[in-house]
């Protein structure tokens, strides 16, 4: 297995790179929009014809959605990675190694990318704000966590923070 550290960054660019694609894709997206809202075909036949309104509408959305992406995509390059001994806390930037019912997994809480898995599928990112990041932060290992998802209840036993 390799060290924490060495982990961690080769999660970060992972899920930096899945940020890449999806930054991509969404620009093509908004200049698409963006060039269907001016073209000479989008300009109104009569005052009910809302093609070019709703083209703009689309190309408002994607730039926004732009502007996110490249946002956590420079959260994500830049945060920090510590080194968490054993019995440290939950934090952004920790594995969280958990057993639900029986069934381990691992978790790394980062910034952006929640519900990402990385690491071959064998991790998964969880944000904060998340409301599984929300009952992991500032637990350690030994706690459980009871965490409301979509009208069920989830018992969560964390085994192990690095």
């Amino acid at each position: 297995m390799m060290p924490d550290s060495v982990l961690k960054e080769s999660l970060r660019r992972e899920l930096a790179e899945l940020l890449t694609a999806d930054l991509a894709t969404r620009s093509r997206a908004y200049r698409t929009a963006s060039e269907a809202a001016t073209h000479e075909e989008a300009k109104p036949e009569n005052d009910k014809d809302t093609r070019a309104l709703e083209q703009s509408y689309l190309a408002r959305g994607e730039a926004v959605r732009v502007e996110e992406l490249r946002s956590a995509l420079a959260e994500v390059q830049s945060m920090p990675l510590p080194r968490l001994s054993p019995m440290d806390p939950v934090g952004l930037g920790a594995l969280v190694s958990v057993d639900e019912a029986g069934t381990s997994g691992h978790l790394w809480i980062a910034p952006h990318g929640g519900g990402a898995r990385l690491g071959a599928g064998k991790i998964q990112v969880v944000t904060p704000k998340s409301p599984m990041g929300r009952a992991l932060i500032g637990k350690r290992a030994g706690d459980d966590c009871e965490i409301m998802v979509a009208g069920r209840t989830r018992e969560i036993a964390i085994l192990a923070v690095r």
